[in-house]
C-alpha cells in the first residue's frame, strides 16, 4: 500500500533521497524521514447487538534532524513535495538555522530483515458477516453461565506499510499487521456484581482467533475471573511473601524494571539503574531479556522505526545488569549501538527507545515448591494497573485475581490486593523462579511521554521474599 500511496504523491526513491538530502545540513549528525500509511478497524458488540463500527485510514511523514542532543521534528499527513518541503523546512530552521549547507549521506542499504510475520492485510481475512458472527458466538458462549448478566466484545485490526529512510544508510519499508479481541463480562450472585476481562490478540489475521479456538479461550477465561471475583474475601495488609503467576504478571517487571533500562533514562541520569552496567542488581535467579524477533508476537517488529532489525537484548544475566536498550540518538550519544528499540507511536511522533517483548527466561524450581515454602502470603496471577517512578524505581500495582497463601496452601481468593515496592529492591528479593515461562496473551500497551505502542510481556511464576502488601481486610 505504501508503494502506492507514494507512487501517487510521484514520490519515488530519487525524489525521497532528494528529500532527505536537503534536510542534512552540514551542521547535522543525523536526519530522516519516515513514511506512514495504515488502515483501521473496529466492531463492538454490546448485549449481542453490534452497536459500532468504524474503519478509517491514516497516512503521514515524520522529518526529523538531530545536532549532538538536540532534535528538529515535523511533520505532515498530506505526502506532497511541497507540504514535505514545508515540514524539512520547519526543521532546518528549529534546529539548524544557520547552517543550511548541505552534507553527503551514506550509500543506501536497502537489504529486508527477515520477516518475523505474515505481510497480508489482516482485515480482509474475514468478511464482514464472519466478524460479526464471531462476536455473536463469543456472546453466546459467555451466557451459557447463569450468572452472566452483561457481555461486550469487540474486535479491531490495524495494518501499518512504512518506509524509513536515513542519513546513515537506511532506506527499508516493513509491513506491520495487527489483531485483538477484548471480552468483558459482568456477573451476579445474590446481589454481589463484579467484572473481569480477556482477550488477546497479536501480528496474526482474524482467523488465527478461529483455527486456535482462541476466541472461545478468551470468553471462558473472561468469565472464569468474574466467578473468581465473586468468591473473593478482603484482602490482609502487610508484609508477606508474594508468588507472581506466569505470563501477564510479567507487566510488574516491564514497568518497576523495564523502563528504567530505556537507553534515554540512563544517559539523562534519572534512572535508578544509571551506571550500573556489570554490577549484580538482581538475584542471580533472574535473566531478563527483550526480544522484539519474536514470531507474531504482539511486540515484535521486523525493524524498529529507524530501519533498526530487531534483536534479542539481554538485560540482565544472572543477576548482572547487562545492557540498556537503545535508539540511533541515545546510543550514539553513550557510545553505543542501536539495539533495535526505536518506537514511534506514529509518523506525527518522534521515537525513543522503548521496550518490545520484554520478560524474565525460566528457572529451575516450581510452583508447587514456591507455594508450600509459604505461610502466609499472596498468590497474584492478574493485575490490573499500576504507577512506576522511573527515578527511585517505586511502584504501586493492583491485582484483579489474587489468593491468600496459608500453611503452604492456597486458601481463598482475595481482593483489593496492591503490591508496592522498589524495581531495584525486588529483583534481589526473587528467591524461587520455575520453568514454566509464559508470555501474555497479547493485549500489551505501553505509554511513555504521551505515546503508546504494543508490547508483550512475561515471566515463569516466580516467588518474591517479602514486598508490602496493602489490601482491605479491617
Amino acid at each position: 500500500m505504501i508503494e502506492k500511496v507514494l507512487k501517487n504523491n510521484n514520490l519515488d526513491d530519487s525524489k525521497i533521497t532528494f528529500l532527505l538530502s536537503d534536510l542534512f545540513t552540514h551542521n547535522s549528525d543525523y536526519a530522516d524521514l519516515y513514511f506512514q500509511y495504515s488502515v483501521n478497524e473496529s466492531w463492538l458488540l454490546e448485549d449481542g447487538i453490534v452497536k459500532s463500527g468504524s474503519y478509517s485510514t491514516n497516512q503521514g511523514v515524520g522529518v526529523r534532524e538531530i545536532k549532538e542532543e538536540q532534535t528538529g521534528f515535523a511533520y505532515s499527513s498530506d505526502l506532497n513535495i511541497d507540504a514535505i518541503n514545508s515540514a524539512i523546512k520547519f526543521t532546518k530552521e528549529k534546529n539548524t538555522a544557520k547552517h543550511h549547507k548541505q552534507q553527503k549521506i551514506q550509500v543506501f542499504n536497502s537489504m529486508p530483515a527477515i520477516s518475523k510475520y505474515n505481510g497480508l492485510n489482516p482485515l480482509n481475512s474475514l468478511t464482514s458477516e464472519e466478524k460479526i458472527d464471531l462476536l455473536k458466538t463469543i456472546d453466546k458462549v459467555a451466557r451459557k453461565e447463569p450468572k452472566v448478566k452483561q457481555v461486550s466484545a469487540s474486535l479491531s485490526a490495524n495494518y501499518t506499510d512504512i518506509v524509513v529512510i536515513s542519513t546513515d544508510g537506511v532506506y527499508k519499508k516493513d509491513y506491520r499487521p495487527m489483531v485483538r479481541i477484548n471480552i468483558n463480562v459482568i456477573v451476579e450472585d445474590n446481589g454481589r456484581i463484579e467484572s473481569a476481562y480477556s482477550g488477546g490478540g497479536g501480528r496474526y489475521d482474524y482467523r488465527y482467533f478461529i483455527d486456535n479456538n482462541l476466541a472461545i479461550n478468551y470468553v471462558n477465561e473472561a468469565v472464569r475471573q468474574a466467578l473468581v471475583s465473586l468468591e473473593a474475601k478482603n484482602t490482609p495488609a502487610g508484609k508477606f511473601p508474594v508468588i507472581l503467576g506466569s505470563g501477564w504478571p510479567g507487566v510488574l517487571l516491564h514497568e518497576a524494571i523495564g523502563h528504567g533500562l530505556e537507553g534515554d533514562f540512563n544517559r539523562k541520569k534519572t534512572s535508578v539503574f544509571t551506571n550500573r552496567i556489570g554490577e549484580k542488581i538482581a538475584s542471580e535467579k533472574c535473566s531478563i531479556v527483550d526480544n522484539g524477533t519474536l514470531a507474531n508476537r504482539r511486540g515484535s517488529l521486523n525493524i524498529d522505526d529507524e530501519g533498526t532489525p530487531t534483536q534479542n537484548t539481554v538485560l540482565i544475566e544472572n543477576g548482572i545488569l547487562k545492557s540498556y536498550m537503545f535508539d540511533k540518538l541515545n546510543a550514539r550519544l553513550m557510545g553505543e549501538k542501536s539495539t533495535g528499540n526505536a518506537r514511534r507511536e506514529s509518523y506525527a511522533h518522534i521515537p525513543m527507545p522503548r521496550m518490545t517483548n520484554t520478560y524474565m527466561l525460566n528457572g529451575k524450581d516450581n510452583l508447587t515448591d514456591m507455594i508450600s515454602s509459604v505461610d502466609k502470603g499472596i498468590y497474584a496471577l492478574n493485575f490490573d494497573g499500576g504507577q512506576v517512578d522511573i527515578t527511585s524505581g517505586k511502584f504501586v500495582f493492583s491485582a484483579n485475581e489474587a489468593y491468600l497463601i496459608e500453611n503452604g496452601k492456597i486458601s481463598y481468593p482475595v481482593k483489593g490486593a496492591t503490591f508496592t515496592g522498589a524495581g531495584d529492591e525486588v529483583l534481589k528479593k526473587i528467591s524461587m523462579v520455575a520453568n514454566d515461562l509464559k508470555l501474555d496473551s497479547g493485549v500489551g500497551v505501553c505509554g511513555k511521554d504521551g505515546q503508546s505502542v504494543p508490547v508483550g510481556v512475561g515471566q515463569p511464576s516466580l516467588k518474591i521474599d517479602e514486598l508490602i502488601v496493602g489490601g482491605t481486610e479491617c
